[in-house]
């Protein structure tokens, strides 16, 4: 498995891949209209410009993606995704930890969001060592707002 830098080249695939993620959500909350769902090619490309995003690769295949962008201390981090396949092996978790190291030291915390009633995802973030810090409603879901403050 190999983390790197995804790049603009790497748009179709990994959209499809995130659509493919996020199928298993919206049949849970019955809501096909979330963002990760219906977020165009154009505006997958266009995150380019603000985000950072990393790609976890199996051979020649793209099997799980982040993305995270900062504003003054704070890395906001979104659309950790990995192919249904591939779950369950680790990978999640080494995105979050690349994607966290790959940040300045002027960040002082991250934060992230994720389905209310989403239990896995909110363990795997937990795991990692996000806190839930309120809770809130988005994409006509109830969300959850998670923090990790970066140590030192």
């Amino acid at each position: 498995m190999k983390i790197e830098t995804a790049t603009i080249d790497d748009t179709e695939e990994l959209l499809a891949l995130q659509k493919a993620a996020f199928h298993k959500e919206a049949v849970f909350y019955n809501n096909f209209t979330i963002t990760p769902l219906i977020e165009t090619i154009g505006e997958y490309r266009d995150a380019f410009s603000t985000f950072v995003v990393l790609k976890a690769s199996d051979g020649s295949r793209i099997v799980g993606s982040v993305r995270a962008n900062t504003v003054e201390h704070t890395c906001f981090i979104t659309r950790l995704v990995v192919h249904p396949a591939f779950q369950r092996r680790g990978i999640g978790i080494r995105l979050m930890d690349e994607i966290e190291k790959r940040t300045g030291e002027e960040i002082t915390r991250f934060e992230l969001f994720t389905g209310g009633k989403s239990t896995g995802n909110i363990a795997l973030y937990e795991k990692c060592g996000y806190l839930i810090i309120r809770r809130t409603e988005g994409d006509g879901v109830p969300m959850v707002i998670m923090e990790k403050r970066r140590e030192g």
